[in-house]
């Protein structure tokens, strides 16, 4: 698969999950009155769920399948991992640290996590 291919279908999945990041995070801070921090949790692991199923079979097919799907998921929760802790701590310094609205914050997170789970499934996962 060409690699402007797969960067699109991966931009069309990270819409996908940043709506679905963006309503989990205002239902729960809005509407149930959750802190900042637990909503963003809550969303990113919503928006995971989503995310692998998309990439094992759309965005990272593999035709090999030397990988079996129990390792591949150890692989895509360690990338999430990665990429989670860079946004999460990107958050907590634009909140905490540059007193940035906790919404845009939010929102700007999703590149850093964005770029940081593109390189890393795209590396580990399903290489």
């Amino acid at each position: 698969m060409k690699e402007s291919t797969r960067i699109c279908r991966f931009a069309v999945i990270g819409t996908l999950n940043a709506l679905i990041t963006a309503i989990t995070i205002w239902v729960m801070m809005d509407e149930l009155d959750i802190n900042y921090m637990l909503s963003n949790v809550t969303a990113y692991i919503l928006a995971q769920t989503h995310n692998f199923i998309w990439c094992k079979y759309w965005i990272f097919p593999v035709e090999k399948r030397k990988n079996n799907v129990w390792k591949q998921i150890l692989f895509f929760c360690s990338a999430f991992g990665v990429a989670y802790t860079a946004q999460f701590l990107f958050l907590i310094l634009l909140v905490e640290g540059l007193d940035v609205n906790e919404y845009l914050a939010q929102f700007l997170g999703l590149f850093i996590y964005g770029a940081a789970n593109f390189i890393a499934n795209k590396k580990i996962t399903f290489q």
